[in-house]
């Protein structure tokens, strides 16, 4: 008793050391690492604006401060709610309103700061801790447990990486665990509070992201398994909770059904914007994402992508996975291990079905799997606490190991400007760094041919110096309308240069050197010289 008693002291002080670090990770450098395209057009969203009208704006064949490009991530004049609302419907109706609406009335008291935008996501992501709790209390009756499933969620590298994003995801984990809370919750006290508490946290996980259809299908799922696997005498109370939750989940789609029509309405405007997830790619490269994706929950520390040292050790976390869900299934009832299996493995299953037989790179996207994680942590959780309070010295060890990993890789997180998910804007520091080293640079661009320019072009301004311009050119690109804009002695970057705008260069205007290919950054000699990068 006294080892137990010891043991458990000691648990405790782990999670206390945990939740402490934590609190440390989600505030630290918020304003210093690449605002990157995403989270530009989240301001953007938010701030009532369209891509379209800043296009028509911008792209004049005239030279722009870097810095004025920092207005459209600024209320717009004029605008009200109803404008965040039209700029999804017409641009990006794959991205219900919710989030970009308390963007914008966050905006409106706390300005548009970098720091100030993803304030808001971290906050979101806090909230997700008491309602992991409150789900492992459901799942296990056990303080110890939940506790340490809270603290697994609070240092995890990937729910702090989202945490500092200005996006959706981080309330999108948190809807996805309080759906769960609450559904197991309702299941247990099947009081009219209960479903209608459900029922109002799946309207808000709809209006967070579609993807979080995902776990109403494992819900539904898990709620179907136990009617049919379970006991004769425990049928008519099964069958009362499947009516029950179908019920509550035809409400939440019900007030969803807004956004429905204006998903039907502007089907081919998503599914052009999402065409991307369509792209095949190799089954190996489909696995090692899910390497990658499952394993940042616990270590996301980068050795390259073909490195082999990245997946010997993240293989080692896929293990510790593994044997969690083994013992879980050993150990618990029926009624957790099946919850824990349908939250993981039917999401999951949704998305790679489609790649497999379709094609396509969805279940490789990261934070696509979100649904997932909660029931990874929730069964890692389960493993350490069980196999400690047994005495299980070696655990300690891995336990110490895990924490350590997700440490150090928070740690090298908060000190880099960019990281893996930073996707299309992650060379934009290193882009930024090369035209500032420039006196008085001069940046030509244009809308693109995949039109991502106009974000990134906003993201790198935040890094840009103020003496730096941007010439920003109409399609199709006239360079004989802009030579008088350029000064003889400047030689001008160009970032992301169309087909149509590397055909139209002359020789006597000069001839485009690699600078970054990695980024497409190029400059324009006026006599041709090597240019090592």
């Amino acid at each position: 008793m006294k080892y137990s008693i010891l043991t458990s002291r000691w648990l405790r002080f782990i999670i206390i050391f945990l939740l402490v670090v934590s609190g440390f990770f989600h505030f630290f450098n918020l304003d210093k690492k690449v605002y990157w395209h995403d989270e530009v057009y989240t301001s953007m969203r938010a701030a009532g604006f369209t891509r379209d009208e800043i296009d028509q704006e911008l792209f004049q064949n005239r030279i722009v401060p870097a810095p004025q490009l920092q207005k459209y991530q600024q209320i717009k004049p004029g605008s009200t709610p109803a404008d965040t609302i039209k700029s999804l419907a017409i641009e990006d109706p794959q991205h219900p309103p919710l989030y970009f609406l308390i963007a914008r009335f966050w905006m409106q008291a706390f300005g548009s700061s970098l720091a100030a935008s993803r304030a808001l996501p971290v906050l979101f992501s806090l909230l997700a801790l008491p309602l992991m709790y409150g789900l492992a209390q459901e799942l296990f009756a056990s303080r110890i447990v939940a506790t340490l499933a809270t603290a697994l969620l609070a240092i995890s590298p990937f729910d702090i990486l989202f945490a500092q994003t200005a996006r959706q995801y981080s309330l999108l984990t948190a809807a996805v665990i309080g759906s769960s809370f609450l559904l197991l919750r309702a299941l247990r006290l099947p009081t009219w509070q209960n479903w209608a508490l459900f029922t109002l946290a799946n309207t808000i996980g709809w209006y967070t992201h579609p993807f979080f259809g995902l776990t109403v299908v494992g819900e539904g799922v898990y709620v179907l398994l136990l009617l049919i696997t379970g006991k004769k005498q425990e049928a008519p109370k099964a069958l009362q909770a499947v009516i029950k939750f179908f019920l509550a989940v035809f409400c939440s789609l019900l007030l969803y059904l807004p956004w429905i029509i204006v998903l039907f309405t502007n089907y081919q405007r998503a599914s052009a914007t999402t065409d991307w997830t369509r792209v095949n790619v190799e089954f190996i490269y489909l696995v090692k994402l899910w390497i990658l994706s499952f394993s940042s929950l616990f270590l996301d520390l980068d050795f390259g992508f073909d490195s082999v040292w990245t997946y010997l050790l993240r293989l080692t976390v896929i293990l510790v996975i593994g044997i969690a869900i083994y013992t879980l299934c050993r150990r618990t009832s029926r009624g957790t291990w099946l919850f824990i299996l349908t939250s993981i493995f039917v999401p999951f299953f949704m998305l790679v079905l489609p790649d497999l037989l379709l094609g396509g790179k969805r279940s490789a996207v990261s934070r696509y799997l979100i649904s997932c994680y909660p029931g990874i942590q929730l069964a890692v959780a389960y493993l350490l606490a069980t196999k400690i309070l047994d005495g299980r010295r070696v655990w300690r060890g891995v336990m110490m190991l895990l924490m350590s990993g997700a440490i150090a890789s928070c740690t090298v997180s908060a000190f880099s400007d960019s990281w893996w998910n930073r996707d299309l804007s992650y060379f934009n520091a290193e882009v930024v760094r090369r035209i500032n080293a420039t006196s008085s640079a001069i940046v030509i661009s244009e809308i693109g041919d995949d039109y991502t320019n106009t974000g990134d072009l906003i993201s790198m301004s935040y890094l840009l110096h103020d003496d730096v311009s941007l010439l920003l050119l109409s399609q199709p690109p006239q360079l004989e309308n802009v030579k008088s804009l350029l000064p003889d002695s400047i030689e001008p970057f160009v970032f992301r240069p169309s087909k149509k705008f590397v055909e139209s260069l002359k020789p006597e205007q000069g001839q485009l050197v690699q600078v970054f290919p990695e980024a497409r950054l190029w400059q324009i000699k006026k006599q041709y010289s090597s240019v090592k990068d």
